[in-house]
């Protein structure tokens, strides 16, 4: 079975990766814990990838695990009920979870643990950024180079939202004149109801048409005469949406 990719140029990721290293050699317990979507699983199937993993929240799957195996993998640590019973002994255990409580039991259970950074703490943030956009433009099979938007990134679930970001602003990047007006066609075609629709949905094509002429010209005069809108019409179609 090939390795599970997992990229890093980071030094805190590498200082976790030569502790876990360590550890295949000996038997003994590690956790490594840190934010959702950080990369904790891929990292550990990378650097374990035939061993048998278990979900903490089946007490009784991971009480049959314990019993039959000396090497394992617990995710979902977190939602273990009670682990003061688990016997470790004599075990390569690493355990995987999203958060840690009562620090002091935790210490007494695992001989080594690893704090994973978030996507924001880390050295390598531009490199998985690049990785991960380069990914997704090939799921989207756009072979030519698109400048994104940095600070429309999301970093809010790490490498989730990242993802999900990356997509929206591939895909917003791509669209043409006629994908638009298909996207707004089947939107209205939902949400076209009442008896003043023409002007309650005006602000769809509105507010955008407003806000990148004012990104784009910077001056509501000059956007004015682009529009072929009298300067006071566009001033209150402004205020009028909030874009003042």
């Amino acid at each position: 079975m090939n390795p599970v990719q997992f990229l890093s140029n980071s030094p805190q990721i590498d200082n976790i990766v030569k502790g876990l290293t360590l550890t295949k050699s000996l038997f003994v317990s590690s956790l490594i814990f840190g934010e959702k979507h950080t990369g904790k699983r891929t990292l550990i199937k990378n650097l374990f990838p035939n061993t048998i993993y278990v979900d903490a929240s089946n007490q009784e799957e991971l009480n049959n695990a314990l019993e039959n195996n000396s090497e394992l993998v617990i995710y979902n640590f977190e939602k273990l009920l009670n682990f003061d019973n688990l016997n470790f002994e004599n075990k390569r255990i690493i355990a995987i979870a999203n958060h840690i409580e009562n620090t002091h039991k935790i210490k007494q259970k695992f001989a080594f643990i690893y704090n994973m950074p978030n996507l924001e703490e880390r050295e390598d943030l531009t490199l998985l950024v690049e990785y991960f956009q380069n990914e997704t433009q090939k799921d989207l099979m756009l072979n030519y180079p698109i400048s994104l938007d940095s600070s429309k990134l999301d970093f809010s679930e790490n490498i989730k939202s990242l993802k999900a970001s990356l997509y929206r602003q591939l895909i917003h990047r791509t669209l043409d004149k006629d994908d638009i007006q298909s996207i707004l066609h089947n939107y209205l075609f939902e949400h076209i109801e009442g008896n003043n629709a023409y002007r309650e949905h005006l602000s769809l094509y509105e507010i955008p048409l407003l806000q990148a002429g004012l990104e784009k010209y910077k001056s509501q005069l000059k956007l004015a005469g682009i529009l072929g809108l009298n300067r006071n019409t566009l001033r209150k179609k402004i205020q009028e949406h909030g874009l003042d």
